[in-house]
């Protein structure tokens, strides 16, 4: 069954004194590319949020973001001591030569960057660090779900893709005979123009026709055609993480087509060759996406 690689999750907890939030994307890409987003106080789990999120969604641009709420408790902010100290030490030494007053010193460090700092952060113990890794396998849960569902639509669509051009393959054949008495009556009649006609010896004129024919058989073509059709579909019905599989096995229905086409040598058959290599640059941009 394909999966795609477009997917969201999010998950919400209270954890501990905070409500936490985690969202995940992800979008198409050719390896596993993680970035994950955290505020400080949650830096240290980085690393192993990585790892899990390669790990479980293995492939795709994916984007993970962490976001959190302090309780009530929490909120508010508190003076730095160790910037304090660093801004009163300096304005001391600017109250012995220009006497400031004490009051002002105190009021001027109070507005001074840095020198109040949130107490939301707070801390986070390893029963908090327990549930934090819970409520992240309850996105990527979600955004596994969403991935079997785009996949699902996915898979109809390359079936109905790759279908026609079995379709198309089969009325491209009906021309085949056709295509060699075609063949046939053209170089007569143009040796009929060049005035060469009665000067032919017929039987070898069949032989070189027979040897002329050869040259433009597609029996081999279509009995691979088909056979690349028929392995497609049945990579689809995999398991997950088939998208670079079915890139291949487009490139070799492609190889097919174009041998096809430059063998037709008839005007319907090669306007049939178009549209299945249309049908295929579609199949080629829907597996870009697949897992």
């Amino acid at each position: 069954m394909i999966h795609s690689m477009t997917g969201y999750g999010k998950a919400e907890a209270t954890i501990g004194s905070k409500k936490i939030t985690i969202q995940i994307k992800s979008l198409n890409s050719k390896q596993a590319d993680v970035n994950v987003k955290v505020p400080s106080l949650f830096k240290d789990q980085e690393l192993t949020f990585r790892k899990e999120i390669a790990q479980q969604l293995q492939r795709g641009k994916i984007e993970m973001y962490l976001s959190y709420e302090a309780s009530e408790s929490e909120k508010g902010y508190q003076i730095d001591e160790v910037v304090f100290d660093r801004y009163f030490n300096q304005l001391n030494q600017l109250n012995k030569t220009y006497s400031l007053n004490n009051d002002s010193i105190l009021s001027s460090i109070l507005k001074m960057p840095e020198i109040l700092k949130s107490t939301e952060e707070g801390t986070i113990d390893e029963n908090d660090t327990v549930g934090l890794f819970n409520l992240l396998k309850d996105a990527l849960i979600e955004i596994e779900q969403f991935r079997i569902d785009e996949g699902a639509t996915l898979e109809v669509d390359l079936t109905e893709h790759i279908n026609k051009i079995e379709t198309l393959l089969e009325e491209a054949l009906k021309y085949e005979s056709e295509r060699t008495e075609t063949v046939r009556t053209r170089i007569l009649a143009n040796l009929e123009d060049a005035q060469q006609k009665d000067k032919i010896d017929m039987d070898r004129f069949e032989q070189e026709m027979i040897f002329y024919v050869e040259k433009y058989d597609i029996s081999e073509e279509k009995v691979r055609l088909k056979a690349h059709c028929d392995y497609f579909k049945k990579t689809m019905n995999d398991r997950s993480g088939q998208g670079k599989k079915l890139g291949f096995i487009s490139q070799e229905i492609g190889r097919e087509i174009n041998t096809l086409g430059s063998k037709a040598n008839h005007a319907q058959m090669q306007k049939l060759v178009v549209e299945m290599k249309d049908q295929l640059e579609k199949i080629k941009e829907q597996v870009l996406n697949v897992l």
